[in-house]
């Protein structure tokens, strides 16, 4: 009988399961979350701190409650008035919203053309930088001359104070493109506004939100500047009507409701920022960090 042959055959190996793509890339339960409290909890303890210190300085009575009013008069001042607040705060959103869209519109278009004309940009960009160093509360009274006690003057406040950090930051965004991008673009037959749809515009987002974050914040700043010149309806109306009348209480609520409005337009605009640009390194949620 002849030998037969003993040749081991190597047992099949199942293949390695891959997971899939949605499962690598969705975030496992209360990622979200945590990812919210890491980046919230500093300066909600922050102001925390600032709040308790508020309330010991005026608990212990350290200075006179018509200086500085307790977090507790405060409260009832806006829980007791809160129609009249609302109204008021209708009133600064409605002229810092308008303002706001105004200077964007204007900015963009104004920093696209300086970007596309040398001459344009000589020209003007001195005059913004002048007219940007003059203080704004000076000429609120000439727009209010011009203009009258209506909406006009407030908006063109805010959109003075909104206006520069738009252009600048586009205009800045709009040039650092690569110009062997530019080239490549060229050589490929696409022509400016291609370039622009495709290249330059993407490429200056990142800055321009910058921009806009400071905006919005100088934006609220300036239909209040507007409302302290000449106006009979606004959180500035509310703030100069309370200190005239030495109402700490309701001057405080005033000032606190003005903040709160910039804090909510820049998140608005941060979480614009997040759906627009969530291919931008600074919203990378798997980069290396450090937490403390």
């Amino acid at each position: 009988m002849a030998a037969q042959s003993t040749i081991e055959q190597p047992e099949p190996t199942a293949p390695a399961r891959t997971p899939a793509p949605a499962a690598r890339r969705r975030d496992p339960a209360g990622a979200g979350l945590l990812r919210f409290v890491q980046g919230t909890w500093r300066p909600a303890a922050v102001l925390a701190a600032i709040f308790v210190v508020w309330w010991a300085v005026t608990a212990a009575e350290l200075v006179k409650p018509y200086l500085v009013p307790s977090p507790g008069a405060t409260l009832d001042v806006v829980l007791d008035q809160t129609s009249y607040f609302a109204h008021h705060t209708w009133i600064t959103t409605y002229e810092t919203v308008l303002g706001f869209a105004i200077a964007i519109v204007v900015g963009v278009v104004s920093a696209v053309v300086m970007v596309y004309s040398p001459t344009v940009e000589k020209s003007l960009y001195p005059l913004l930088l002048f007219a940007q160093v003059i203080p704004k509360i000076a000429i609120a009274p000439l727009f209010v001359v011009w203009l009258g006690f209506g909406l006009s003057p407030k908006v063109v406040v805010a959109v003075l104070m909104a206006f520069f950090p738009i252009v600048i930051s586009t205009v800045t965004g709009l040039k650092s493109i690569d110009p062997e991008m530019l080239q490549l673009s060229a050589t490929m037959g696409a022509g400016p506004g291609q370039t622009f749809a495709k290249i330059r515009f993407p490429a200056a987002l990142p800055h321009l939100f910058a921009g806009l974050k400071v905006a919005a914040t100088m934006a609220v700043t300036g239909a209040v500047v507007g409302e302290f010149v000449g106006a009979n309806e606004g959180l500035g109306y509310v703030i100069l009507q309370a200190n005239g009348n030495l109402d700490t209480p309701t001057l405080f609520a005033g000032l606190l409701i003005m903040s709160l409005l910039g804090v909510v337009l820049f998140v608005v605009v941060e979480l614009l920022e997040k759906l627009v640009l969530p291919w931008h390194a600074s919203r990378r949620t798997d980069a290396a960090t450090t937490s403390l």
